[in-house]
């Protein structure tokens, strides 16, 4: 029998209400002993509540009961809506501790009981997870539609049909009695569902969303690159001299342009160097280059590094030597402020571009890796002449589904994801 939890659901106090939730098979009775006779089902009263043993009058609180299974834990539910103060909630608390069966939870232990009994799925924990560290109105909104089952109802569809083209196959199996060629629309079928699968892994990832786009200066030694960043945050968060490699190390700075999260980094002049200390700091620089969501480039415009998502700046634009600014590319001064504003336009279209539309569901790298397991294996089927190894790749997209889900092997991830939950939840 699981054990009985409890613990405050809201925000620590001093507050107008407090709540605090038990679940498990000794609420209702928890319940009884701190309330007397608790309510119907999904209706609230109120009680005086008073301490199981002595009987001394703690509270007088909103209580409602939530029978299993239609609660959010899937067990038997009872909450306590008390008042606020410290002194309230930590003497219920310590009157709930003494009932005998009762523990205090642990973080994320109600989401992780509502996962094990089936009421939410592994995909929609995580998007509680998001949506409690949401921190933008884009990130609320993604986290929500995650959160709410919108991926849960795609993938139960996905589910379904995948179930009948495995029966088709086993059917096959069990009463051909001559090797025959698999069926052709069976193929067709499995082939279409790997390609929507294809189409939500072409959808943009979630990970830009939650952890700002990766925003990259970098550009050979003295190109201003430390001298931008300090005019663009407006303090001197990186040493400005005039002596080339003074950047051994990047600098990451969080940003949001429009609402969109950004980490700009500045890095070390990418040269060759015999400075063993600023040769660790070039290399590091070049695989941030690599890494970079976005490149801004101070430096000759056609010595970039390739990259999908480029701006080139005419740096020390104020200095008369440096000439007009090349085709495509921005005139920027740090020291007069000339076209900082036009280069963060600039970098904000291109971070936008790659983030996921304002609450769309978009898919994590976890998601992303068991939905592409998924399609490979669809894609092989559909290309296969052999019933046995038709109905093989399909259980293996299934069990792909399956690690999506949270059904089966995902006990590695588990601790982890309801570690970030906070106490209560």
């Amino acid at each position: 029998m699981a054990d009985t939890i409890f613990a405050l659901s809201s925000g620590r106090p001093p507050a107008a209400i407090s709540i605090i939730r038990v679940s498990g098979p000794q609420a209702r009775a928890a319940g009884e002993r701190m309330a007397g006779s608790l309510p119907e089902p999904r209706t609230a009263a109120v009680r005086e509540l008073r301490h199981p043993v002595s009987g001394e009058l703690l509270d007088v609180a909103l209580v409602l009961r939530f029978d299993e299974p239609a609660s959010s834990t899937g067990e038997d539910i009872v909450e306590f809506q008390c008042h606020g103060g410290r002194a309230v909630v930590d003497a219920l608390l310590a009157a709930l501790g003494e009932l005998d069966g009762l523990r205090q939870a642990e973080p994320g232990e109600f989401t992780r009981r509502a996962f094990e009994n089936g009421r939410i799925d592994l995909t929609e924990a995580e998007g509680l997870a998001d949506l409690i560290e949401a921190e933008t109105e884009s990130q609320r909104k993604t986290a929500v539609a995650l959160a709410e089952g919108g991926f849960r109802k795609h993938i139960a569809m996905w589910q379904e049909r995948l179930l009948l083209l495995s029966a088709r196959a086993e059917q096959a199996i069990d009463y051909d009695e001559e090797e025959e060629p698999v069926e052709l629309s069976l193929l067709r079928e499995c082939g279409a569902l790997a390609d929507e699968l294809r189409q939500w892994l072409a959808r943009p990832r979630v990970e830009p969303l939650k952890d700002g786009v990766r925003v990259v200066i970098a550009g050979p030694p003295n190109a201003g690159k430390s001298s931008l960043i300090n005019a663009i945050v407006g303090e001197d968060r990186a040493i400005v001299t005039d002596v080339p490699g003074t950047t051994r190390d990047h600098i990451e700075v969080p940003l949001s342009l429009g609402g969109v999260p950004v980490r700009l980094t500045d890095t070390a002049g990418l040269r060759e160097s015999g400075d063993r200390v600023e040769a660790i700091g070039v290399e590091r620089a070049s695989r941030l280059v690599e890494a970079a969501d976005v490149l801004v480039w101070l430096g000759v415009a056609g010595a970039a590094p390739p990259h999908s998502r480029l701006i080139t700046v005419h740096g020390k634009a104020d200095l008369p030597e440096r000439g007009g600014a090349p085709p495509g590319s921005v005139p920027v001064s740090s020291v007069t402020g000339q076209g900082i504003v036009e280069l963060l336009r600039q970098v904000e279209d291109l971070a936008r571009s790659i983030l996921p539309d304002e609450g769309a569901i978009a898919l994590n790298r976890r998601q992303a890796l068991h939905l592409d397991e998924a399609a490979a294996a669809l894609e092989s089927a559909a290309v296969s002449n052999d019933h046995l190894f038709v109905a093989e790749e399909l259980r293996m997209a299934r069990s792909a589904f399956d690690r999506l889900t949270g059904r089966a092997g995902v006990e590695d991830v588990l601790d982890a994801l309801f570690g970030r939950f906070c106490l209560g939840k």
